[in-house]
Parts: structure tokens; C-alpha cells; sequence
């Protein structure tokens, strides 16, 4: 009997475990996203006046190429662009006054300073969000960039059906290096966790670069105040503390896209990380277990497999497991992220996966030995 409790028995079952693990979020979670729907067309006419929100910190350069985009939508209700100028030293003010005066539309809200132990982000949103004249709110950053001109009307249809939250996805611009393969891929991982997971009904975060609520909801949750101080947030942890008293909605269709150049440096990437991993800390403990449990079970995949492939133990077992999860995978990361139109290169997977499995540790291992830094 003891021969079945041997090290390599034992790593061989705890194998097994992880990749049965794996293969439950695949086909419960993941699967029925590649397979959601189009969402059908709206009626022009249903759609609800809309405040499109920016938060803009010195983004002069960024806002002078978003500005065309978000003036060209072609919204058929009453809209509004909201740019919320936070503290900008550089001619941000300039650039958005002389806009102003072409496009009565576009409104400033202006942040001068922040009060004292808050996230000026989330200050600079408080303020939007309070100038905006209309129930229903649209997000994005001043480096996105909207893939069409009907990104404002197919966001703002998923709100029909009394719908309080829509989640919306925002990839990031292909360009050359295995930096930005690792960054597309773990931003497509990121989306399809909590896109499917809303699908699910267990909506526990969304991103700013493309994200909508509505006025009341974010009143009805007392806003940023449980999470003020928190360098970031604004976007997940409203919508980790929101979404348990709304209604929630995800819109993938490709027109309603954002998109916006990714890092290019491994520094400047790794300190974004930390900053959306350090928000991580506040999630609820089920999303916290789910989440947790799903990176741990790939994680100590990429562990176990190359031990017992070294030992030269049930390579035939090990083989086998090996097998079964990546056709897993491929069964579901692969068309999923062709419902996203945002195509992973299938051969690159295990090499993409090991990259943001390690560097997902070792981000948060940094996470809990660093200081809190804030906002720009």
C-alpha cells in the first residue's frame, strides 16, 4: 500500500488535481464566453443620454489624438465628453479650451489640488462623476483609444434591460518583442477571468480603459470611500464592492473596443503591475479564493511537471496529464480569444503562460516587501 504513497506517487496525484482544477474553469467558466453571443443591436432610439468621463493628468499629446475619437462617436441621444484636467502643469487646460470653444459638448472639470491622503485619481473621477449631467457613465483613460465610432453607442447598449454595470474589454496595440506578447497575453488572461466570471454572475472587477455605470450606482455605493486612500481601484474595487447589489453586463463586440499602446519597458510594466496587484489585496475572499485558486493550480503545474519529467517517474501518466490539459487550453483559450478578436498564438502558449505565472509571483511577492506609492 505504501508504494502508492511514495514522493513521486503523491506529485503525480497532486498533478492530476491541479490540471482537474484547470479543466473546471476552462469548460464552466471560459467556454461559455467564446460561445456569449452577440448582443443584439440596439434601437437607436432606446439608447440613454450618456457622459463619457477622462481623467487627464499632463496628457496633452495623448488627449490631442483621443479628443477626434471621442468627438467623432456617433451617440443619437444627448452626450456629453467630460475631461477632468488633474493638477496638469503642461498646456492640457490650452488644448481643452480651445476645443471647447469648436465642441459645446466637451465639458472641463477642473482638479487643482487633492485633499490629503486621496488617490487623485479617484478624486479627479469623484469630481466628473458630480458635474455629469446624465445617469448613464462611460470610462476610459486619456491613452485609449476607441477602435470605432460607434464604441460610445455599443457600450451604452448593454445599460438596456435596467442593467447597472458594463464591463468591456480593452486590449493592447501588437507591436515587436516578447515584452508585449507576455503584456497582450496577460491582459486577454486578466479580461477572460473576469468577463467570464461576470457572465457567471460573479462579476468582481472591470478595467477603466473601458467601463460603464450608472450615476446612481456609484452614489448607491458611497463611490471610492471604501477603498479612498488605496492607490488604485477606481475601477475594480468599485466594481468588486458594486456589482454585489447590481446589475451586470459585459459587451465584447468589437466595435466596442479600446485599445491603447502598451509599456515597453520590463520597469515601467512591473510597477504598473504592482499597482493593479496592491487593489488585488482588498478583494472579497471568495474572489480572492477564486482567483487564487486558479493561478495556484497553473502555477504549481509549471512546477510539478518538470520534477517528475526530470525523475524520469509515470512519464506515461505524466504525459498523459500533460496532454489532457493543453488540449484543455487550447479547447478554450483559443476560441475565446477569437470571440475577443484579440487571436493568441496558439504554439507561443506555454511559454507565455510560464512567463506570467512567474512573473505574477514574483509581482506578488513585491507587492507585500514595497511601500504604497501614489497616483502620478
Amino acid at each position: 500500500m505504501d508504494a502508492y504513497f511514495t514522493l513521486p506517487h503523491l506529485l503525480l496525484y497532486l498533478l492530476g488535481a491541479c490540471v482537474l482544477v484547470q479543466l473546471f474553469y476552462e469548460f464552466y467558466y471560459f467556454l461559455p464566453l467564446a460561445l456569449h453571443k452577440h448582443q443584439a443591436p440596439a434601437r437607436l432610439e432606446d439608447l440613454p443620454p450618456l457622459s463619457i468621463l477622462v481623467c487627464a493628468h499632463n496628457e496633452e499629446e495623448n488627449l490631442r489624438e483621443l479628443l477626434p475619437l471621442l468627438l467623432e462617436q456617433e451617440y443619437p441621444q444627448p452626450w456629453e465628453i467630460i475631461i477632468i484636467d488633474d493638477r496638469s502643469w503642461d498646456d492640457t487646460s490650452l488644448l481643452l479650451k480651445q476645443y471647447q470653444q469648436e465642441y459645446p459638448r466637451l465639458r472641463i472639470v477642473t482638479a487643482k489640488e487633492t485633499p490629503s491622503q486621496m488617490s487623485p485619481k479617484k478624486y479627479g473621477l469623484f469630481l466628473g462623476i458630480k458635474a455629469a449631467e446624465h445617469e448613464h457613465l462611460l470610462f476610459t483613460d486619456a491613452d485609449c483609444r476607441p477602435v470605432s465610432n460607434t464604441w460610445a453607442q455599443t457600450m451604452a447598449s448593454g445599460f438596456l434591460e435596467n442593467k447597472d454595470i458594463v464591463l468591456g474589454y480593452s486590449p493592447y496595440i501588437r507591436i515587436y518583442g516578447f515584452l508585449n506578447q507576455l503584456v497582450r497575453f496577460e491582459t486577454f488572461l486578466t479580461a477572460m477571468q473576469y468577463l467570464s466570471f461576470a457572465k457567471r454572475g460573479q462579476a468582481y472587477m472591470g478595467v477603466g480603459r473601458n467601463l460603464a455605470y450608472t450615476k446612481s450606482t456609484f452614489f448607491r455605493n458611497k463611490g471610492f470611500s471604501a477603498h479612498i486612500k488605496s492607490l488604485g481601484g477606481d475601477d475594480d474595487l468599485f466594481v468588486q464592492a458594486a456589482a454585489k447589489h447590481s446589475r451586470v453586463q459585459i459587451v465584447i463586440e468589437e466595435e466596442a473596443h479600446t485599445q491603447s499602446a502598451p509599456e515597453t519597458r520590463w520597469r515601467k510594466w512591473w510597477r504598473q503591475k504592482k499597482r493593479h496587484m496592491a487593489a488585488g489585496k482588498q478583494y472579497q475572499k471568495r474572489d480572492q479564493f477564486r482567483i487564487g485558486l486558479f493561478v495556484l493550480a497553473n502555477g504549481l503545474f509549471y512546477v510539478i511537471s518538470p520534477i517528475l519529467l526530470a525523475m524520469q517517474q509515470h512519464l506515461l501518466w505524466v504525459g498523459l496529464i500533460i496532454g489532457v490539459r493543453y488540449l484543455g487550453l487550447l479547447a478554450s483559450y483559443v476560441p475565446v480569444a477569437r470571440r475577443l478578436h484579440n487571436p493568441v498564438a496558439w504554439w507561443l502558449l506555454p511559454v507565455l503562460e510560464m512567463g506570467y505565472y512567474l512573473t505574477y509571483i514574483g509581482i506578488g511577492i513585491s507587492v507585500l516587501t514595497t511601500k504604497k506609492v501614489r497616483w502620478k
